[in-house]
């Protein structure tokens, strides 16, 4: 276990729970002046300090965890890379200090930001070269996002739900498609059409309540029209779990809470077409091959690795990864991590990212071992996802663009994947030096920045040019 340093957390849970330190010391089993030492972040907190915490105070475990600290760190880095701070000449070690003494007020600072970012007057946006800068304004997407990080990605009832349906209406892998229709026949009189692209006017899906009819673009593929069938049931089928879901969040928006409901149905679709233990039992079975698991499901490559990142069940969990899903402009539109990789929230990844390299090699898996700046080393895999093609409007063309999807988990468990065959895992050659933005990171030999870091300050000599603009050797 990593050195931990709880001392704001711990003070702040003795002081709402109206304790002196020596009161607090006794319930521990520890002495005044150690649980001084723990308080000041002078000592790390130990194993048997922190269960007994959980024993006597009734506290989650993962309030303290460390990886906590570290994503409430980077997004304040992240946030502190906006113009708007530029003055405050905010370091590194500044934000660790308040993490670590009072994670508290980091949240607060951070929810401002957001609240500052999500009510900015659109004339206000950055534009042109500022816009490089400039992370955007916050979306109902990013509360969507942060809803799911927060668990986990893993939702229980939805997992129930999923492996009742199909219990209770003996369905089979081999005729599931055949089976949702069935079901949605019988037990909810919906028919489903599979319909002309032109009588779908760009609709992927369309549901017609009064006609009890479910129709479907010609356009999607084969595991496309599935999904969009047991998505459709998640709505007639789960609603109250999707409510009860959806009431339990803060979401600051009615679109937030639309967009949440969207995610997890989704995510019931996902479980009713990948169904947990027979998906998670094949995957290690298979050592998390997507090839054959995509053909073994019936699903795409972006469903696999979607559903791969679910699996969390206590007692039954697979390989912790991260996930993210880009365009070929950068823009991150999909990220979660359980890996504990750190994923940019406010702007552009790392450019390192070997997620931007799969589109130089459409359907190609690209493999990479990657390092962020605090040591930590992660196996990641990316591939394009979806075709690039074009259709027509009134005879103008219009581009479809690729998406690139990117999976991984901490090198620890890259032994489990079959990408990781025949790699020497402790070559340092093969790793590649990687951060989370160009304004966060602290290398200064990196030929791809775009940015200056705010980790040092910016000295430009104009008879020396180094890997970059911004970099000076």
């Amino acid at each position: 276990m990593k050195a931990m340093r709880i001392g704001g957390r711990l003070r702040r849970l003795r002081q709402e729970r109206h304790l002196t330190q020596a009161q607090m010391a006794r319930e521990l089993g520890i002495s005044a002046s150690y649980l001084t030492l723990l308080e000041s972040n002078q000592r790390p907190v130990t194993v048997r300090v922190l269960l007994r915490l959980v024993e006597k105070f009734q506290v989650e475990l993962k309030e303290f965890a460390a990886d906590t600290d570290q994503r409430l760190s980077l997004a304040l880095m992240e946030a502190f890379s906006d113009p708007v701070f530029s003055g405050a000449e905010v370091k590194a070690s500044d934000v660790q200090e308040l993490v670590a003494t009072l994670p508290a007020v980091g949240r607060a600072v951070l929810d401002v930001y957001e609240a500052y970012r999500r009510n900015m007057p659109a004339d206000d946006i950055a534009t042109g070269d500022d816009a490089a800068e400039a992370p955007p304004v916050t979306i109902p997407s990013e509360e969507v996002s942060e809803f799911i990080q927060a668990r986990l990605n893993y939702f229980a009832d939805l997992e129930q739900a999923a492996e009742r349906l199909w219990a209770d209406n003996g369905l089979a892998s081999h005729n599931l498609q055949q089976g949702l229709i069935d079901l949605l026949r019988q037990r909810h009189s919906v028919a489903v059409e599979i319909r002309h692209a032109d009588e779908m006017a760009g609709r992927s899906r369309h549901y017609d309540q009064l006609a009890r009819r479910l129709e479907i673009s010609e356009m999607l593929p084969p595991d496309s029209r599935l999904f969009q069938i047991a998505h459709q049931i998640a709505y007639l089928t789960c609603h109250e779990i999707l409510d009860s879901l959806v009431a339990e969040s803060s979401f600051t928006s009615e679109e937030a809470r639309a967009l949440a409901r969207t995610a997890l149905a989704n995510y019931f679709a996902a479980a009713v077409l990948m169904p947990y233990r027979l998906f998670r039992d094949t995957a290690r079975a298979v050592r998390y091959d997507i090839e054959i698991l995509k053909s073994r499901f019936g699903v795409s490559f972006e469903q696999v690795c979607h559903r791969l990142t679910t699996l969390r069940r206590p007692g039954a969990e697979g390989v912790p990864f991260h996930f993210i899903r880009v365009d070929i402009a950068g823009n991150i539109s999909k990220r979660f991590s359980a890996s504990g990789i750190h994923i940019a929230r406010f702007g552009a990844a790392c450019p390192r990212w070997n997620v931007y390299d799969a589109f130089g090699t459409p359907g190609m898996v690209r493999i990479q071992l990657s390092r962020m700046p605090d040591g930590g080393t992660f196996f990641c895999i990316a591939r394009t996802a979806g075709r690039s093609s074009t259709f027509t409007t009134g005879g103008l063309p219009h581009r479809i663009g690729q998406r690139a999807v990117g999976l991984g988990c901490s090198v620890r468990h890259a032994g489990e994947l079959v990408y990781a065959d025949g790699l020497n895992l402790n070559d340092p050659q093969l790793i590649t030096p990687i951060g989370v933005s160009c304004r966060t990171c602290p290398r200064t030999d990196c030929a791809e920045r775009a940015m200056p870091s705010l980790h040092q300050k910016l000295h430009i000599d104009e008879n020396v040019r180094g890997p970059s603009t911004y970099v000076q050797v």
